[in-house]
């Protein structure tokens, strides 16, 4: 965790997930009926709740829409979900305004191109530590864990810690 990545933290109102990748492992399960399942990280879940109880907004952008993402928002209490939007640029300049919130004040965790334009934009783009390679050379830092495997904690971690909140949000649980 550098300096720089703490620096961008600090003001951070607003953090924004992938899924498909970053919540999960990326891979798509489907069963023979069409339907299809996810598997989500409680670490990560934790590390989201954490985050809300600090203040930070939330939200999920995914270029794929489906149900299990949509009841994993609601059991999180993720208020903002925007599923099936490719371009999610578009969204973040939509949830910017509905917020009234500027890019510095967002954070984003991505794993793949279409993640990429947020990314560049926002004032803590991160990506997983598999992400794509060419996604991972443009992000302002890349987390140490895989994407489903505590990622999203630790990015929501990093927040915390900058905005001075990581040891309180760990006291609460003492």
């Amino acid at each position: 965790m550098t300096q720089e990545l703490l620096k961008r933290g600090k003001n951070i109102k607003l953090a924004i997930f992938d899924v498909d990748g970053v919540l999960t492992d990326g891979r798509l399960y489907f069963l023979e009926d069409g339907s299809e399942f996810k598997t989500f990280n409680t670490l990560d879940g934790q590390g989201i709740k954490m985050l809300m109880a600090a203040g930070v907004q939330t939200a999920i952008i995914s270029g794929r829409k489906t149900p299990v993402v949509e009841r994993r928002a609601q059991n999180l209490g993720i208020p903002h979900l925007y599923q099936g939007r490719e371009d999610k640029l578009v969204v973040l300049d939509e949830l910017l305004g509905q917020l009234n919130l500027s890019y510095e004040q967002v954070a984003y965790l991505g794993d793949d191109l279409p993640d990429l334009p947020v990314i560049r934009r926002v004032g803590l783009g991160m990506a997983v530590a598999n992400a794509a390679g060419f996604v991972r050379e443009h992000a302002h830092g890349v987390t140490q864990a895989r994407g489903g495997e505590g990622a999203a904690r630790e990015f929501c971690e990093l927040i915390l810690r900058a905005q001075g909140s990581l040891d309180a949000a760990h006291a609460a649980y003492l």
